[in-house]
């Protein structure tokens, strides 16, 4: 049980904690991808997200054309987020990272949420 974050954090890659993710949307011109169902997207989300469920991501026409961005990947607890990492860094997007603790983190750190009308 004590190597669980070790295993999980070693298969997401890069994990930013929510201040990092935000120095990269404001720096560095970074992506926010929100990977959860449309559903979950609808009840909350991180302001400003782009929702692309993690079943949709390859290909999908709301990633940016510029793979050379940082992306801060999101979902409600982090797995899918750094699943979904590790398939756009083989798809070429080499900044792809999560956040660390998911939309949970987010809120936590007083960061604003936002939900569908």
């Amino acid at each position: 049980m004590l190597l669980w974050p070790l295993l999980v954090s070693g298969s997401q890659g890069a994990a930013v904690s929510t201040a990092a993710a935000v120095q990269l949307i404001n720096r560095e011109k970074g992506v926010l991808i929100d990977v959860s169902e449309p559903e979950e997207f609808a009840k909350a989300h991180a302001a400003g997200a782009r929702n692309i469920p993690f079943g949709q991501i390859e290909g999908h026409k709301a990633l940016p054309s510029n793979k050379a961005l940082p992306l801060v990947l999101v979902c409600p607890t982090g797995a899918r987020a750094g699943r979904a990492a590790g398939m756009l860094r083989k798809l070429g997007y080499e900044k792809a990272q999560v956040l660390a603790g998911g939309l949970k983190a987010w809120r936590e750190a007083n960061l604003p949420v936002e939900r569908a009308a």
